[in-house]
């Protein structure tokens, strides 16, 4: 918080409310839908991240077929998912809080699945031509421990960048970061893991044992892997996203790209002695890395229950219903009780309308965009009284 962006919540002009009171909803909102259009940003990424994953398509799925071949390729797509949805299954669990648009998510996803692919095949030849070998070990190595985590990491990230400066109403801190990182990081895997698997089918003299072996390495010890290396850039840039700031975003995502290359290349440079450095190295940082996501999720809900409570404090909300709204365990009563009266939609937008409307003050105190997140604000609360309305009624 800036101290100098400090003020109180706006007063509730009605009175201060009662426990799920009902109400009328205020002329010209609605019980549903969302609030107002769509940002120019969220716009731009939608069309203009579908078109340029469209494009990339024409460059990676030849690449993969042609490395593939037809039945490897299937048999690589079906494979990998498997462990794409282990990936989106933690996405979404990080997310419940504070969900994030899903056309956000769709972008992030077709960005790794599909550009971010795409970049690295259109870079990587220049960045190997700088470089001279002596045979063809030194050129293997070369690729997998300083081409790849440089390459990849910078083409993924890029996709969080063009996030964070054109969505940054819904980039809110690090939660997000991780959410979205992970996202990206999951399509980057799925159609790396095709091309591994399918060459398993490929060129092998014996496909279904090569096959089980490259799927219990990276469908089974390392579906998190790519998630983890871009969650770092993440979770700095999320940090970042804190106190908006272009240069800030720009310097957080070169900053972010240093430890995600980092453990990118320690993970690819892991040899004859790879089992040991698994455990030892490797195992410890995917339990860091959970320890770290759920302390952040516990900000989270701490962050969302104190500006709740400036509202409560304001008229628009009670004691109780701040419990409700800001512990898990209180939105599990809630939806259950809601549900017995066949009002479990309607308390479902409730929770997330507050949520949201929690998160828009914080933008406010940090001095993110302060008058357009004001008016926001205005519209936010005239929708949770119809929402709570719709509730009760």
């Amino acid at each position: 918080m800036e101290p100098g962006f400090y003020r109180p919540a706006p007063g509730n002009m009605a009175g201060p409310v009662n426990a799920m009171p009902v109400l009328m909803p205020p002329p010209g909102h609605s019980s549903s839908g969302r609030l107002g259009r769509p940002s120019a940003g969220l716009l731009a990424l939608t069309i203009g991240g579908g078109a340029l994953a469209f494009l990339s398509l024409f460059l990676v799925v030849p690449f993969l077929l042609a490395n593939t071949g037809t039945a490897g390729f299937v048999v690589g797509f079906t494979a990998s998912l498997i462990p794409l949805s282990a990936v989106l299954l933690a996405v979404y669990v990080i997310d419940r809080w504070e969900p994030e648009p899903t056309r956000l998510l769709f972008f992030a996803f077709t960005w790794g699945a599909a550009v971010s692919v795409a970049v690295t095949l259109l870079i990587q030849p220049f960045f190997v031509l700088t470089f001279q070998f002596s045979d063809e070990a030194d050129f293997q190595t070369y690729m997998a421990t300083v081409q790849a985590p440089v390459v990849e990491e910078f083409a993924k990230s890029l996709g969080l960048l063009l996030l964070l400066l054109m969505a940054r109403k819904h980039f809110d801190g690090p939660v997000d970061g991780v959410v979205f990182a992970f996202t990206i990081a999951g399509g980057f895997a799925f159609t790396e893991n095709i091309l591994y698997f399918g060459r398993a089918i490929a060129e092998s003299a014996s496909p279904a044992t090569d096959l089980a072996q490259i799927f219990l390495l990276r469908g089974v010890m390392s579906p998190f892997a790519h998630a983890i290396f871009t969650g770092t850039t993440g979770l700095i840039m999320g940090f970042a996203a804190r106190r908006w700031h272009t240069g800030a975003s720009v310097a957080a995502f070169a900053i972010g790209l240093m430890p995600a290359m980092f453990l990118h290349n320690r993970w690819n440079s892991m040899g004859q002695g790879f089992l040991g450095e698994y455990i030892l190295f490797q195992v410890p940082i995917f339990v860091l890395a959970i320890i770290g996501i759920v302390l952040l999720r516990v900000a989270e809900n701490r962050l969302t229950r104190q500006r709740l409570l400036e509202y409560a404090a304001a008229g628009w909300f009670t004691p109780t219903e701040v419990d409700m709204l800001a512990t898990s365990s209180g939105r599990r009563t809630a939806l259950g009780w809601a549900g017995s009266y066949n009002r479990r939609p309607q308390m479902k937008a409730f929770l997330k309308a507050a949520t949201q409307l929690a998160f828009t003050r914080q933008r406010i105190l940090s001095g993110r965009d302060v008058q357009l997140h004001q008016v926001e604000e205005q519209q936010q609360l005239h929708r949770i009284l119809s929402l709570r309305a719709a509730v009760g009624s």
